[in-house]
């Protein structure tokens, strides 16, 4: 009995390890998902699901998945095109990852997480300084992902330097944000690289907002730092001269440009969630979006799909919109409520602050929510912030 019990517990630690170390190469997903699932029924996940469910962010992550498969019932095309709308229900692995974790279990997927995250960010740096390239092509891993995974990073690493007990920790932790953030700025990810900054400085007013000299004195010297960062990048250069491009095509009426093109679909899915409030139905974004451009405003985007292949509409509040509409929008909003009161009821309020305000700022200009790396990478982090917590009362 004892040898099995023994066995059991090694194979539940190995699938969180599993799942900490290998869900940066999304093919490993197939093989960590069901790991991890099975190991959640042979702890007994199901006989606790009362009281896991009584986690604020797994009733949003529930209802956004309830309201997604009611969305099929209606979608025309729910199979067409790449089938990003899928990636929504990726969320649902931090019900069994949050269950399993204990005070036993915890270091080893603390290990396994910071394991992971500085051999990528190692072999990110690596192949920006000695290959010349951006993101990391060995992970399938591009560089809005690696910026992605930089800003969190950031985001969680000046939370705790804002937790921190000891200044000298707490110089540490800043020395190594900016350290990230110099990272971040040669990579060509603006949105991430913006939504970083603005969440840093919120931060920063949050930590001194009863010190107004401090506040000043500190944002005054991150944006400083960030513009010498700035001037010694020429990745940065490069994607502010193509943006000064994009507004000159824009001028032109051309929209086939990064910005213009983000542009149309948030123009074009604006329309659409107005025609139909309560969506087009699970699936069919995509597909929606290919169609009403041979005639809306006289075509002016028809020829988009020539410049970028349809996937996402680049916002996240408007490709759940198009999805399933105004309920959809709600459901997100509940999401990230959820998200920041599950962390705020164990005393990690500038946590949630961190992450829900860098989840938001950066779902502005891409669909962040249906990032497979980071959204997996914010759930794991979210569940050991908890579960620490918990453990430590």
């Amino acid at each position: 009995m004892q040898a099995s019990i023994a066995q059991r517990e090694l194979f539940i630690r190995f699938a969180l390890v599993f799942i900490c170390l290998g869900f940066w190469r999304s093919e490993l997903n197939f093989i960590s998902f069901p790991l991890l699932i099975t190991a959640w029924l042979m702890d007994g996940g199901l006989c606790r699901f009362k009281q896991t469910i009584g986690e604020p962010l797994i009733q949003a992550i529930l209802l956004l998945c309830t309201l997604l498969l009611i969305g099929l019932s209606w979608s025309e095309l729910p199979v067409d095109g790449r089938m990003k709308w899928l990636k929504y229900f990726m969320l649902l692995i931090f019900i069994p990852f949050y269950s399993l974790l204990n005070k036993e279990r915890l270091p080893w997927v603390i290990g396994g997480l910071l394991a992971s995250y500085w051999g990528v960010l190692a072999i990110g740096i690596y192949q920006w300084l000695v290959m010349g390239v951006q993101g990391i092509p060995l992970l399938g891993m591009s560089y809005l992902s690696f910026s992605a995974m930089l800003g969190i990073g950031v985001v969680v690493v000046i939370c705790l330097a804002g937790l921190s007990q000891s200044k000298k920790l707490e110089i540490l932790l800043w020395i190594a944000a900016l350290a990230l953030i110099s990272v971040q700025f040669y990579q060509s990810g603006r949105g991430f690289l913006l939504a970083t900054l603005i969440t840093v400085l919120f931060l920063v007013f949050l930590r001194y907002k009863m010190a107004v000299r401090k506040f000043v004195v500190v944002s005054i010297s991150i944006l400083m730092i960030a513009s010498i960062f700035a001037y010694s990048s020429p990745v940065f250069q490069d994607r502010w001269a193509q943006f000064s491009s994009d507004i000159r095509l824009l001028q032109q009426g051309n929209y086939s440009s990064s910005l213009g093109y983000r542009l149309a679909m948030w123009d074009v899915g604006l329309h659409g969630i107005a025609e139909r409030p309560l969506g087009h139905g699970t699936g069919a974004a995509e597909s929606y979006f290919e169609i009403t451009i041979l005639t809306y405003k006289n075509g002016l985007y028809k020829d988009l799909p020539e410049f970028q292949k349809t996937s996402h509409y680049h916002n996240d509040w408007i490709e759940i919109g198009m999805h399933i509409g105004i309920p959809g929008m709600l459901a997100l909003l509940f999401l990230f409520w959820g998200w920041y009161q599950s962390l705020n009821r164990n005393r990690l309020g500038i946590l949630g602050i961190g992450l829900v305000s860098y989840i938001f700022l950066s779902g502005l200009t891409e669909t962040f929510i249906i990032f497979s790396r980071t959204q997996i990478l914010l759930l794991i982090i979210t569940a050991i912030a908890i579960s620490w917590q918990r453990e430590a009362r």
